[in-house]
């Protein structure tokens, strides 16, 4: 029965917390492109106009339902199922705080590569289901760029994972604080195990991590189609892309979707590059930082403030680079990002060869 009850309780309140993450980021981006466009962005409903997107939201759930009448109706309602259903079951393999995770499998890193993948094919049901040429022609961009991002994305995990000997989420994340297992060193040669803190992060531990994180970002700017690899969803051409006759609760499971996929690869490169719930903090001498700020309360804090930074990033690059034309996004991806991902990986194994003498 304690099985049962926890079974249910944390995918709900994992679905809580994305719900009550989109509100917000919702908000804060709106703010954000004001803040870019020099501009004050909502106002008018709230103080500061914050509550502004629970009204559209409430407006939202209120609406319709309708479906296109040569819509394949089968398709078109499922799809945006599928699209949701494959980002949330990804946190599922997601350490929060020490030991705190829902799922602690040895392969949760390839659960996650796995899981997250058939994002694609719901959003090719939506495009094809709409029978709407716009929406079909979104889908195709979205699955040719998800695709191509998917090999970056896949090598820059590689080249971490040959690093951390481990596929295991909790593992990898206790491998960069001071309760590490094995010993850790800054750069290679520094030996940081009890003092912890930003030192113990694996883009310190060895310096091309650093560069492997850089183009797993990026990556990951492409598969959630954020600006300014947002051609699938390119409103000037394609009104809204392969969501396009999609509105009321259906719309909300898309934009919902969405907003958690942000959350999603942000955290996941928190948890693999920048310490996961681990302290920023570090043991200087006496003042014991890192031995203060550790423990699941500070995990939790840790890893949800580490996160949010990055979506904050996303959302800045949104407002702030023009959208790539469809030929600059995949030379980006096929002759940029994957011949450095190869050259990160090759580096990655001399590493390990080096550490192992």
């Amino acid at each position: 029965m304690a099985d049962l009850i926890v079974h249910i309780v944390v995918p709900i309140a994992i679905f809580t917390f994305i719900a009550a993450f989109t509100l917000f980021a919702v908000y804060a981006e709106r703010k954000i492109a004001g803040f870019v466009q020099d501009r004050l962005g909502p106002m008018e409903t709230g103080k500061y106009g914050l509550v502004q997107t629970i009204a559209d939201i409430l407006k939202l759930l209120q609406k319709e339902f309708i479906t296109p009448s040569a819509a394949d109706k089968i398709l078109f309602s499922i799809a945006p199922v599928v699209i949701f259903g494959a980002v949330f079951v990804g946190f599922s393999v997601i350490p929060w705080a020490p030991d705190f995770i829902p799922a602690n499998t040895h392969t949760g890193l390839f659960f996650i590569m796995a899981v997250v993948s058939i994002d694609a094919i719901g959003i090719l049901m939506a495009g094809w289901g709409s029978n709407n040429k716009y929406a079909l022609l979104g889908s195709v961009r979205a699955i040719a760029q998800m695709v191509s991002y998917e090999i970056p994305v896949g090598l820059s995990l590689i080249a971490a994972v040959m690093i951390t000997q481990t596929l295991n989420l909790n593992d990898i994340a206790y491998l960069q604080g001071i309760n590490s297992p094995e010993n850790i060193y800054f750069m290679g040669f520094w030996d940081v195990t009890h003092i912890g803190g930003i030192f113990a992060w694996h883009i310190f531990q060895a310096p091309h991590l650093l560069v492997v994180y850089v183009i797993f970002f990026i990556a990951s700017l492409a598969e959630c189609n954020r600006a300014p690899f947002d051609i699938p969803e390119a409103e000037s051409e394609l009104i809204g892309g392969f969501h396009t006759e999609y509105g009321g609760i259906k719309f909300a499971f898309l934009f919902l979707a969405e907003y958690a996929m942000m959350f999603l690869v942000a955290i996941l490169g928190v948890v693999l590059f920048l310490g996961a719930w681990n302290t920023p903090l570090p043991n200087i001498g006496s003042l014991r930082l890192a031995d203060w700020t550790t423990g699941l309360g500070w995990g939790i804090t840790w890893t949800i403030l580490k996160s949010f930074t990055i979506v904050g990033i996303q959302m800045w690059i949104r407002w702030t680079l023009p959208r790539f034309r469809a030929d600059q996004l995949m030379t980006l991806c096929w002759k940029v990002l994957i011949p450095l991902a190869f050259v990160c990986l090759a580096i990655s194994g001399l590493w390990r060869i080096m550490v192992m003498l």
